[in-house]
């Protein structure tokens, strides 16, 4: 068992698509713990939408490679582009910072939601 953190994050439909992603992630996630969803600003975008922000602390048996994989193929399903992407439209955005204790995408890390969040976990 591998233990994980990811962050969620959505500018467009967001009140919608994080609770649907939450629903996916517990297909693939076991004993997860949520954190508050928060509005931020966002962070070198084109678009100037605010993002919902969320972060996850859980379990799950699938490799970090494996993991990855379903979370692109999740974001996908909830309808993002390349397309979208080059306009700043950020249906879902599904990172994993931790996977057994080792961080990635370190920038997000001094992000500020990050930093607001991760004592919840």
């Amino acid at each position: 068992m591998h233990q994980v953190i990811l962050s969620l994050a959505a500018n467009c439909d967001a009140e919608k698509n994080l609770p649907e992603a939450r629903l996916c992630l517990e297909q693939i996630l076991t004993f997860t713990h949520y954190t508050n969803a928060i509005w931020t600003e966002p962070i070198g975008c084109k678009r100037k939408d605010p993002y919902l922000n969320q972060m996850v602390k859980a379990n799950t048996e699938l490799t970090f490679e494996q993991l990855n994989e379903q979370l692109k193929a999740i974001e996908r399903q909830m309808g993002r582009s390349t397309e979208d992407r080059q306009q700043g439209i950020v249906r879902l955005d599904l990172d994993i910072l931790e996977y057994d204790g080792v961080r990635h995408h370190l920038a997000d890390w001094d992000r500020h939601y990050v930093k607001l969040l991760l004592p919840q976990l």
